[in-house]
């Protein structure tokens, strides 16, 4: 087991944790970790720990880092009246609980684990950022109290549906990738959201966005959408991601001003006329094209700078000039 023990014969009373194994040489040193109790941040990435104890010490702790480890239970925190910031992603965590205690808690990472069900977050109402990607959970609930909250992430989990997220009206950031979501919907109070990821889902309509008058970033790759739409009171985009899709026409983009980023790769387009509308998007410095037919031409490149001779890059390539006002292959 690992044990904090104080030694008071160490300058500014500092703290180790040693390995103890009853009478048998330990495979670890006997040191693995010397700590200052009074440190406010401390990382135990990759140290094989099992269980969460013997932390009573740390009194003016901030932020904890364990991860990587093999912990199954989160436990023994009570204490940790001070801490901010509490890292927990991969281990074999399966129950969210025993954070009453943590008041002053705005980061909690619970990526990786094994969690099936959002809950016991009831006292966390200074949360700012919950990380809870890669686990097994089936619905979004349990956190409509964390006005607070400016960032969610949810992705790689067994979602279906959007849903419970009133009262996150701080929210800027919600991260929804590679679930089981069919449809847009339930995001109307989030009005100050910048960045939307949905990738990953089986989506096949762009809907019920238009109270996000603040986007910035909308991600929705790899899903089944087959038209662009429904981005008519998004004018701030700058980062637009339909790649991985079936669509067939590029249009209702002509207010996008601002637009810096369109990854369009691995979609449907033939007609080289439904590039003209890209014209609009003067701010335009990144294209992605490739994997559509109108690809597969020998002067594709050419074609596509010719017509948008301000683009930056153009797939993975980065444009350049040429004499003449000719462009590169």
């Amino acid at each position: 087991m690992f044990n904090l023990i104080v030694d008071e014969n160490k300058s500014e009373n500092s703290a180790e944790i040693k390995a103890e194994n009853e009478g048998e040489d330990s495979e670890e040193p006997d040191k693995i970790l010397i700590i200052d109790p009074d440190s406010e941040e401390l990382d135990f990435n990759h140290s094989r720990l099992t269980k969460l104890e013997n932390l009573e010490p740390l009194t003016q702790v901030r932020r904890l880092c364990f991860t990587w480890n093999l912990i199954k239970k989160i436990e023994n925190l009570d204490t940790l009246i001070s801490l901010v910031e509490l890292e927990l992603r991969d281990n074999q965590i399966i129950t969210i609980e025993n954070l009453d205690a943590l008041l002053n808690l705005e980061l909690l990472d619970l990526s990786f684990n094994r969690i099936k069900k959002i809950e016991g977050l009831s006292n966390l109402l200074n949360l700012q950022k919950l990380f809870l990607s890669s686990n097994k959970i089936l619905q979004i609930e349990n956190i409509s109290h964390l006005t607070n909250l400016v960032t969610l992430e949810l992705g790689d989990n067994k979602i279906r549906e959007i849903e419970n997220l009133e009262g996150l009206e701080n929210l800027t950031n919600l991260f929804l990738g590679k679930n089981k979501i069919t449809k847009i919907q339930n995001l109307e109070n989030l009005k100050n959201l910048t960045l939307l990821s949905l990738q990953s889902n089986r989506i096949t309509k762009i809907e019920n966005i238009e109270e996000l008058k603040k986007l910035n970033q909308l991600y929705l790759s790899e899903n089944g959408i087959m038209c662009i739409e429904g981005i008519e009171n998004c004018p701030e985009l700058t980062t637009l991601d339909l790649a991985n899709n079936k669509i067939k026409k590029i249009q209702n983009m002509d207010h996008l001003e601002s637009l810096e980023d369109f990854w369009m790769n691995n979609n449907e387009i033939e007609d080289w006329n439904t590039l003209e509308s890209l014209t609009a998007n003067k701010q335009l410095q990144t294209v992605y094209l490739e994997h559509n037919p109108i690809a597969k031409e020998p002067n594709y490149r050419r074609k596509v700078m010719l017509l948008l001779p301000w683009l930056e890059q153009l797939d993975a390539t980065l444009c350049k000039r040429k004499t003449g006002q000719q462009w590169g292959e």
